[in-house]
């Protein structure tokens, strides 16, 4: 009996197959890739609860962020509403104080002009009375200069009280 080494090859591995299911070597690498499953599938479960987590997450952003930019949108329209509201005011404001600096400017000129009137017109009198005066002096004697004089004078007091007051 020739044995080759084919022989004891195939001897070595009945042998080897047969040590392996005495220790239980297949199931226990099956249970190993059982195992190795269920943990894969609990990862994949969780990855799908995760990535629903995250899109409802997404969800909540983009309705918190739609809302936030019609709040902005609503802000900035009030504001430009307020703005205008607040430039018509002040405009207004600015005329008014305007007109009211206008109307004093023009009452000063007012009692300029008739105080400007009542000095001219004391004066234009006072110069008339010295010349009467210097008239008189040098036409007429001195008892009847002394009578014309105080009775002008008199006259000329009564005419300006009159358009004093």
């Amino acid at each position: 009996m020739n044995i080759d080494a084919t022989f004891w090859v195939g001897i070595s591995f009945v042998l080897f197959v047969g040590v392996l299911f005495y220790f239980k070597v297949p199931q226990k690498i099956s249970n190993l890739l059982d195992e190795n499953i269920n943990r894969i599938k609990k990862n994949i479960n969780e990855a799908e609860k995760l990535k629903d987590d995250a899109k409802n997450i997404l969800s909540e952003c983009e309705t918190k962020l739609s809302k936030s930019k019609q709040e902005v949108d609503a802000l900035i329209k009030n504001a430009k509403n307020e703005t205008e509201k607040n430039i018509v005011k002040v405009n207004e404001e600015f005329h008014k104080i305007f007109e009211n600096r206008k109307k004093i400017a023009e009452e000063k000129i007012r009692q300029m002009k008739v105080q400007a009137l009542k000095d001219v017109k004391n004066f234009s009198v006072e110069i008339a009375i010295r010349s009467l005066e210097k008239i008189i002096k040098n036409s007429i004697d001195k008892k009847k200069l002394d009578k014309i004089y105080v009775s002008s004078i008199d006259e000329a007091k009564k005419i300006l009280k009159n358009k004093s007051i």
